[in-house]
């Protein structure tokens, strides 16, 4: 069983080397002047299901912080959004997991979304109004189990790091009378935007069975390449 390692910093400058599972569907952008650039990114898929969820929970929680929107609407909303942010991880993911052999990985966080859809339905919809002042934490002690989950699998410490943050803001964001989810929504989106940007821990993932020979000797290469970058 492969266990965490402190060989790699957990997070690092992104690096051009990629492997075949994140050039599918690699975003670039780039923005410049004349011949300045202004802006150059680029993003895989899994980067992208993190700024998508990061712009969803920013607009959840900076909306019940600072709207007047009836908590009924609010929850539709809410709805609404995670069933199209979970559809779009699942789409845009699915390669990536397939390769890496992690899809229990997506279908946790699918599932740990829904317990929370659900439960914040009951308090708003149903009459639950009794777990309305526990929704912060709530969402945030859900959010550690899925970081907590992928950091195993994936044996990264910037995700054990992410499950350790949200699991301290759980506690903490109960006295944070007035600001609850202004500060909830900071928590859940800023690993997100983070995680986007910059290239996180991992294992090794050269060899997977259901990649073919030409790709396993390809991700080889890059990871030599970024060794020595």
């Amino acid at each position: 069983m492969t266990s965490f390692s402190c060989a790699e910093p957990i997070f690092r400058r992104k690096q051009a080397a990629l492997d075949v599972q994140d050039l599918q569907g690699l975003l670039r952008i780039q923005i410049q002047v004349s011949d300045r650039p202004l802006f150059s990114r680029f993003y895989t898929r899994i980067d992208q299901v993190f700024l998508l969820w990061g712009t969803i929970v920013s607009f959840m929680f900076l909306t019940a912080q600072f709207t007047t929107l009836s908590w009924t609407i609010q929850a539709v909303i809410w709805s609404l959004l995670t069933l199209v942010g979970s559809w779009a991880t699942i789409h845009l993911t699915w390669y990536w997991v397939t390769v890496e052999q992690l899809r229990w990985v997506v279908y946790g966080w699918i599932g740990l979304m829904g317990v929370g859809v659900a439960l914040t339905n009951w308090g708003v919809l149903f009459g639950g109004w009794g777990l309305l002042p526990y929704l912060c934490p709530l969402w945030l002690g859900l959010n550690a189990a899925g970081y907590l989950g992928t950091a195993w699998g994936l044996r990264s410490r910037a995700f054990l790091l992410s499950a350790l943050l949200h699991g301290l803001a759980a506690v903490a964001v109960p006295h944070m009378v007035g600001w609850q989810y202004l500060a909830t929504g900071i928590v859940l989106a800023s690993p997100l935007f983070v995680l986007a940007e910059a290239q996180w821990d991992m294992r090794s993932t050269s060899n997977f069975s259901n990649l073919t020979t030409e790709q396993r000797h390809f991700n080889q290469q890059q990871q030599l390449r970024r060794s020595k970058s």
